[in-house]
């Protein structure tokens, strides 16, 4: 094989790679702008399901038409199991950021403060980003000296990596909801079986109670 087949062949080698990662990089996680509408009294929450070990970041800020009066609100992160991770009062914009230690639903609540009340809905803008669309790719390519083709694919390696993690974590909730739909399956039909036998031996009393009623009023 010539020496221009074979370059001919790394070429097209390394495009269909690019291309592979592309698309993989578009099923990445990736930030989130979520615009709420917080009523004047009540609660408005957004959650995400995020698995541990990944890094979260996030920026708020209200959204006034009045920009001479902008309301106030109160925000309140919360994980899985109900650990405090941000609260924050009487703010107009603020930011959070924390590694998840463990796998499930965190929840972020926003309110309006009590002095706010009864002028009617917040707008509220949130940035939400997750794992590899959270991390700081600028101090990453100044430290490692990177830029251009090389920070794209080490862009794209990064969010292989993270659909990979999140494959895992897929199976890994399959093979739990798996393994308690068979112990429910299980108890199901250890319970119908008790069930059947209860009405057995009910039946058999009930036959039995009967028979001697009857024998002892002599009508059988």
């Amino acid at each position: 094989m010539s020496g221009n087949a074979k370059l001919r062949r790394s070429v097209m080698f390394q495009a269909v790679l690019l291309v592979v990662l592309m698309l993989a990089s578009s099923n990445a996680p990736v930030g989130d702008a979520i615009w709420l509408n917080v009523p004047p009294t009540g609660t408005k929450c957004v959650s995400e399901e995020i698995q541990s070990n990944v890094v979260v970041l996030s920026d708020y800020v209200v959204v006034s038409d009045d920009h001479g009066h902008v309301p106030t609100i109160s925000a309140k992160v919360t994980s899985p199991y109900g650990n405090n991770l941000h609260h924050k009062e009487n703010v107009t914009h603020g930011q959070f950021a924390f590694t998840t230690q463990e796998a499930g639903n965190y929840l972020a609540c926003f309110w309006t403060d009590s002095h706010t009340r009864g002028a009617g809905e917040v707008s509220v803008n949130i940035e939400w980003k997750t794992g590899i669309a959270a991390k700081d790719w600028e101090s990453v390519a100044r430290k490692e000296k990177i830029e251009g083709v090389e920070l794209e694919l080490r862009k794209l390696e990064g969010a292989v990596e993270a659909i990979h993690e999140n494959l895992l974590y897929l199976r890994d909730r399959e093979a739990e909801m798996r393994t308690t739909s068979e112990n429910t399956n299980a108890r199901v039909a250890w319970f119908s079986i008790m069930s059947l036998g209860i009405c057995i031996v009910v039946s058999g009393s009930q036959i039995w109670y009967l028979k001697c009623y009857f024998q002892k009023k002599k009508l059988i």
